[in-house]
């Protein structure tokens, strides 16, 4: 059995046979696993992934073994957990061919986001992805307005790889239904992207996005950041502000290198 297979099936058996326990605090144990993911993403950003995959492996152990002791999770909170666990995991443990290191960066991050938010009492590190992901958004909306096909979709795409990363962690620090109405927009936008680009109507999207997007920051960090998470916030927003929207630029490239492709299959 696969160890993102395993973990699901035996947290899923002693959710069911332990009482639930309520939490005033977070559990040290909740911080032990948090401290665990970001040993994890600082190996892989120094491309030591040999080690990483043994950290998220240890995760897994330490993980169930915290689930043991009492419900420390809810069933959302343990889906969200482990399926960004299993993605880290196969990250670190791809071959080199199959995923640059940037893209690998891109999901560890991702898990080590989700364990923050899940253990943080001040402010979450997914908070700090708010001047990225908002400068991104106002170069689409800017290239929206002014017909800039090009521009629009490499921001779009840009926009998209940055919400990828820290969608989980919504999912843990904001009410389902704000988020099912955020995420309804971020799918209008991607699917119906030629009508964004011409149809006044539709750009409206894009302000009613941006406004969704301005409340739940703000709402997020209203509280001032624990100083003690001061030098964790800034190691793990550098690297997600220079690799992520990499990652955006180079889907958009092999996008256009698609369609370039068509065309001259078409002229042939």
């Amino acid at each position: 059995m696969k160890p993102g297979k395993g973990i699901v099936l035996i947290l899923s058996l002693l959710l069911l046979l332990t009482p639930v326990v309520a939490n005033a605090e977070i559990d040290p144990s909740i911080k032990k696993l948090d401290d665990i993911s970001d040993e994890a993403l600082q190996m892989v950003k120094i491309y030591r992934y040999e080690d990483a995959k043994k950290m998220l492996e240890h995760f897994e152990g330490e993980f169930i073994k915290t689930t043991r002791r009492g419900h420390l999770f809810s069933m959302d909170e343990l889906r969200i957990v482990t399926t960004a666990h299993e993605a880290a995991l196969k990250a670190v443990a791809a071959e080199s061919k199959t995923m640059d290191h940037e893209e690998r960066i891109h999901k560890v991050t991702r898990f080590r986001l989700v364990m923050d938010a899940l253990q943080s009492m001040h402010q979450p590190l997914w908070t700090e992805m708010e001047e990225p992901i908002m400068t991104v958004f106002n170069g689409m909306k800017s290239a929206a307005y002014n017909g800039d096909n090009e521009d629009f979709y490499a921001n779009l795409d840009s926009f998209l790889s940055l919400y990828e990363v820290i969608y989980p962690s919504l999912r843990i620090d904001v009410t389902a239904e704000r988020i099912q109405k955020l995420n309804a927009r971020v799918t209008y936008i991607d699917q119906y992207r030629p009508e964004i680009l011409n149809k006044p109507t539709s750009q409206a999207q894009l302000d009613a996005l941006e406004a969704d997007l301005m409340n739940i920051f703000d709402d997020m960090t209203e509280d001032e950041a624990d100083p003690s998470l001061w030098w964790v916030i800034i190691s793990t927003g550098s690297i997600i502000i220079m690799t992520l929207s990499y990652v955006g630029w180079k889907k958009y490239q092999a996008d256009m290198e698609r369609r370039k492709n068509r065309m001259k299959e078409r002229k042939n």
